[in-house]
């Protein structure tokens, strides 16, 4: 029982070991857009790899900033061996934690609040995300506090599915009536949910195709030629009879 408590306490300490760095490094690179952390355990040591909108401010002139970065992550926060590294961000707009981080500067420069969310959720939509979820809370408009959504497209509020296509954003914005937070939640492009089937073609799986079945409809016998000869007579006859009255 004392080895299976050990082990819950080793992965609760180092989760939260990782939670504080996620928030040093938000904290110091808000800047430069930090869209995430991934972390990779490695025979040399602990993989910090950073996701940024801008690489170059995470850089630094000659790595000055990075290496300081480095420095704080070996020295203040017990890692095995940190190495950190910076990704670029392909698409910006659907990053969750960018867009969030933008809501966030956006309300703190002046912009209205419904503007603001707007503004985002138009720009994720537009980046070709599924859906979207943009939530304010906190002093908008007086001393009051409220919340408003901004929702497209489809989106997953719980349950593994919303784990697994979700991708959820948070950041605070400063104001001088208070603090406003902004959620924002993307459905990633692309995301096939449960309730979404397609049935495949034989080839597909590698069946023959079906085969063609003639339809054969029932037909009546043709008449015999003594009748058919018999019947052009009497035309004839006809014809002839009428011509000579």
């Amino acid at each position: 029982m004392g080895n299976q408590q050990n082990t819950i306490r080793k992965f609760i300490d180092r989760n939260v070991e990782r939670q504080l760095v996620r928030e040093y490094l938000l904290k110091n690179t808000t800047r430069a857009g930090f869209g995430g952390l991934d972390f990779q355990r490695t025979p040399e040591g602990t993989k910090v790899t950073l996701h940024a909108e801008r690489v170059g401010m995470v850089i630094g002139r000659k790595g000055k900033i990075i290496n300081g970065l480095q420095r704080h992550l070996q020295n203040d926060f017990n890692l095995d061996n940190p190495r950190l590294e910076v990704a670029e961000i392909e698409n910006p707009a659907l990053n969750a934690q960018v867009m969030a981080s933008k809501l966030a500067s956006a309300l703190e420069r002046g912009w209205y609040f419904r503007r603001a969310g707007h503004s985002t959720l138009l720009n994720i939509m537009d980046a070709g995300a599924k859906g979207c979820l943009v939530t304010t809370g906190g002093k908008l408009t007086g001393s009051r506090n409220r919340t408003q959504k901004f929702q497209a497209g489809h989106i997953k509020f719980c349950g593994d599915t919303a784990l697994q296509f979700m991708d959820i954003g948070f950041a605070v914005a400063t104001k001088k009536l208070g603090t406003i937070g902004c959620t924002v939640a993307i459905m990633r492009p692309g995301s096939k949910l449960p309730h979404e089937i397609r049935i495949k073609d034989r080839h597909e799986v590698g069946l023959s195709p079906l085969a063609e079945v003639a339809i054969v409809t029932e037909k009546s016998d043709p008449l015999p030629e003594e009748v058919v000869e018999e019947a052009a007579t009497e035309e004839v006859v006809e014809e002839t009879e009428e011509a000579s009255e």
